[in-house]
Formats: C-alpha cells, sequence, structure tokens
C-alpha cells in the first residue's frame, strides 16, 4: 500500500483561521479488507461550511477532530478494489478528506459514488453537479420556489453554490439579480452564466448604498434571495424584499471567523411577511437525484459553463482554502492533487 500525505487540523482558530491551524503529516495507507476499495483523488473541494467544522462550538455537525484528516468531498480513481461494486480504474466521488489515498467502505451507503465523466468533467462533480449545486438546487426550488417573471436575488453570485442558483432561477423564467465581490466577477456573472445584472458589493459603503444599487437592479422588488453571506449584504437586501418574499439561509461567510454579525431591519421578517429558512443539503437525500439529473444535463450541454479556481498540490490546500474564506476564488474553489 502506498504511503500517504494528509492534511490534519493542528489547532482551533480562535478568530480567523491560519497556516498554522493545518498540519502536513505522511502516514502509511492501512491494508484492505473485504468490501473496501483504494482511492487515488485527482481533486480535492475547499468549501466554507469546513470554517466552522474547526470550531469546537455546537453546530449543525460535529467539530473536526484535532489529529485527524480534515473534511473535505473528493474526485478521483479506484486504484486497488476488494469489493464487487468497484473496479480498478472507475471514475468516483466521496468524502475523501485533505489527503492523497483514501481507503473507502464500499458497502457503507452513500460514501462513494460512480461517476460518468464522458460530458461532464470529473471535476464538476465536486462543483455544479456536487453538493454545491444540490444546495443550489434545493434551497432554490423547494425554499424560494420561484414562479416565471419573479425576481430572485443571490449573493457570492459567481461562486460555485451562486452561481448554480442563478442559472437554475433563469432556467425557469426568473429575473436574476446576482451580488459579488469584484467588477471581474460581476462581468463573468452577467455576460457568461447569463445573470441579468450583477452589483459589486465592494463598490458600496454600506448597506443603505448597496440597497439602493439593488432597487436600480431589481425595479419590481426582490421576491426570492439565497443567502450566502450575510452581514451589510442582507440587510441590504431586506430593504428591498417584496411582501412574502422567501429567504433561502446557506451560509454567513462575513461571520465564519466568530465575531456576531447583526441584523439591521429583522422588523422586516414581520412587516413583509418573509419566509426565512435555513437548512443543510445533507439532510434533504431526497432532492439529490432530481438536482444532479437537471444539473447535469446544464452542464453537459454547455448550457452552465462553471468557472473553476484550480490550487496545485496537497500543500497549498491551506492557503487556497484562507483565500476562499476572504473571497479571493473565482468560481469553485478545488485542489488538484495528481
Amino acid at each position: 500500500m502506498p504511503q500517504n500525505q494528509v492534511i490534519v487540523l493542528a489547532a482551533r482558530p480562535q478568530g480567523a483561521a491560519g497556516p498554522e491551524h493545518f498540519r502536513l503529516q505522511s502516514q502509511p495507507t492501512p491494508d484492505l479488507q473485504d468490501g473496501q476499495v483504494l482511492v487515488r483523488h485527482h481533486y480535492l473541494s475547499l468549501d466554507p461550511y469546513m470554517r466552522g467544522r474547526m470550531n469546537e462550538g455546537k453546530s449543525y455537525a460535529a467539530p473536526q477532530p484535532l489529529g485527524e484528516v480534515m473534511i473535505g468531498g473528493t474526485v478521483g480513481e479506484v486504484v486497488q478494489s476488494r469489493s464487487p461494486r468497484f473496479a480498478v480504474g472507475d471514475p468516483v466521488v466521496g468524502m475523501g478528506g485533505w489527503q492523497i489515498y483514501s481507503v473507502v467502505d464500499a458497502e457503507q451507503p452513500g460514501a462513494l459514488r460512480k461517476v460518468d465523466t464522458s460530458h461532464v468533467p470529473l471535476s464538476h462533480y465536486l462543483g455544479a453537479v456536487g453538493m454545491p449545486g444540490v444546495t443550489a438546487w434545493h434551497g432554490l426550488v423547494r425554499i424560494i420556489e420561484p414562479q416565471a417573471g419573479q425576481t430572485v436575488a443571490v449573493s457570492a453570485a459567481s461562486g460555485a453554490v451562486g452561481s448554480a442558483v442563478g442559472v437554475l432561477a433563469k432556467a425557469r423564467g426568473c429575473r436574476v439579480v446576482g451580488i459579488a465581490g469584484g467588477a471581474d466577477k460581476c462581468d463573468y456573472v452577467v455576460r457568461e452564466l447569463g445573470f441579468d445584472a450583477c452589483i459589486d458589493h465592494r463598490a458600496h459603503a454600506d448597506a443603505a448604498a448597496l440597497s439602493k444599487a439593488l432597487k436600480a437592479a431589481c425595479p419590481n422588488g426582490i421576491d426570492g434571495y439565497f443567502e450566502n453571506v450575510g452581514g451589510k449584504v442582507l440587510d441590504a437586501v431586506m430593504l428591498r424584499m417584496n411582501a412574502f418574499g422567501r429567504i433561502a439561509v446557506c451560509g454567513m461567510v462575513a461571520g465564519y471567523d466568530g465575531q456576531p454579525l447583526p441584523m439591521a431591519y429583522p422588523a422586516l421578517i414581520l412587516v413583509q411577511r418573509l419566509k426565512v429558512q435555513g437548512f443543510i443539503v445533507s439532510e434533504h437525500i431526497q432532492d439529490w437525484p432530481p438536482a444532479l439529473k437537471e444539473l447535469g444535463q446544464l452542464v453537459g450541454s454547455g448550457r452552465f459553463r462553471p468557472r473553476e479556481t484550480v490550487a496545485r498540490g496537497l500543500e497549498s490546500a491551506p492557503q487556497a482554502f484562507l483565500g476562499l474564506l476572504q473571497g479571493r476564488n473565482f468560481g469553485k474553489q478545488l485542489v488538484r492533487l495528481l
């Protein structure tokens, strides 16, 4: 069995995370038992939820254990198999973590899934046709429930989740307005993804200024909002929400360093009779098949061309992850491990 390279959580952050909270180390790969396979990872997914798992406090999932391999989605290929369900060479997606190899119990439901790379590139199974895409689908379809002609807004619009929200909403006949950080990201959102408009939140000093820009981009108000950021972005959107609007709360990256995120206009939830609902996509397994089918068709047909930022080598994962939290990535953040 090959020697493995892994990154473990070395310490829990108090405030902002830094390189010192991770440790790269080598360790042996255990021999395969019956029903197990050895997967050589090609790509590692980096996602904002990982920052919350680094904390020890109460959350929707157990904290990442100290000294153990960081959690994370992976795609790769089976290189050894003692399972009749998988053959050597099969392309697979799973939760292999921040490491080069993983030993997977192939009999455990949902632990490993074969994928078709004939029309969808392998890396996209960690983004548009993977967990981020399904996250977008559930929040939009089940919570926002968009109708043709309505206006849907989404923050972090150029990211893996936000870009999928916009493409799915456009496919349902909505006016779609993105919020992103930087003129280049906004240009991509409009020109390549087909959003109707995109607002650069960095160009607006506070929620009032951002809300004014949203008013111009959303002349009929906002019926549905997909929240990835929080802070001044949420405050600005709240001022533009229509009565009976729906807000799907997916993430609050502005507060992932542990600082409180005050909400400026909570009374609008009552005044506008808003539905505000948080969700965790892993709790909605029934939505994965229809979501993956639609997203696979959009990507395979070329109607959705997701963008990726790819770091090289396992050792680059910590800095790439920290950059993701600061919005330095463009589209889905991956680490290529080959």
